[in-house]
């Protein structure tokens, strides 16, 4: 009962940011709830369908959907009245993460997947939403790849959660620690705008000052 509320917390947080990246966009509210659709179910379903499990789960649970579509509605409606906090997107987006990373994670634990599969399924059903979300937003380039710590703290979260399988540690409580440690990790890097580096070598920091023209092309042109 209690992974079952986390995954409702964690999906229902995805279809909240799912509206609140719609109205940064200047969505329609079709638009909006097709984003919170699609921030929840994403990850999950691409996680079923790569493991071969059908029909996909959310075809059969009516509850997870009134979730989602009464979110969506409540969070337009708030929207209508009042501007939410800058960070409310970032804070959404760390909760839902946390969420459905460990219960990735412990889907793929079930159906005997190797500890690779494990980490990339989990990180997969956490990141999918929002890469999808960010799409359809217009955004060439989701948020995840080339700011703060996102995937990264979802990688851990999964990795803790299959080394406390892995020491026959079961149950609720390794879950929810697990989802704690991706939660924290994710505002911390946001708060701290931690970023991983760049591919490349370094660009040199450009002159300041007026552009001060090459004497030789001077000479060229006199």
């Amino acid at each position: 009962m209690a992974l079952r509320l986390l995954f409702l917390i964690g999906i229902a947080a995805f279809a909240a940011g799912g509206v609140l990246a719609a109205h940064r966009a200047r969505l329609d509210p079709f638009g909006a709830l097709v984003l919170a659709l699609v921030s929840g179910l994403s990850g999950g379903t691409l996680r079923e369908l790569i493991l071969g499990h059908g029909p996909l789960y959310w075809t059969r649970d009516w509850i997870l959907l009134t979730v989602i579509i009464t979110t969506a509605g409540a969070v337009m409606l708030l929207l209508h009245y009042r501007d939410l906090p800058p960070r409310t997107l970032q804070f959404l987006d760390a909760l839902g993460l946390a969420a459905v990373t460990v219960i990735g994670a412990r889907a793929a634990i079930h159906a005997d997947a190797t500890a690779p599969a494990v980490l990339i399924l989990a990180v997969l059903s956490g990141t999918a939403g929002e890469i999808v979300r960010d799409l359809l937003c217009g955004r060439h380039l989701p948020q995840l790849l080339h700011e703060e710590v996102y995937a990264l703290t979802a990688l851990v979260g999964a990795a803790a959660l299959l080394l406390a399988d892995r020491a026959n540690w079961t149950g609720t409580a390794p879950t929810a620690l697990s989802a704690a440690l991706v939660f924290v990790l994710r505002l911390a890097a946001a708060h701290l705008d931690l970023h991983l580096p760049r591919l490349g070598r370094r660009q040199p920091a450009q002159p300041k000052g007026p552009h001060r023209p090459d004497p030789s092309q001077q000479g060229s042109q006199s």
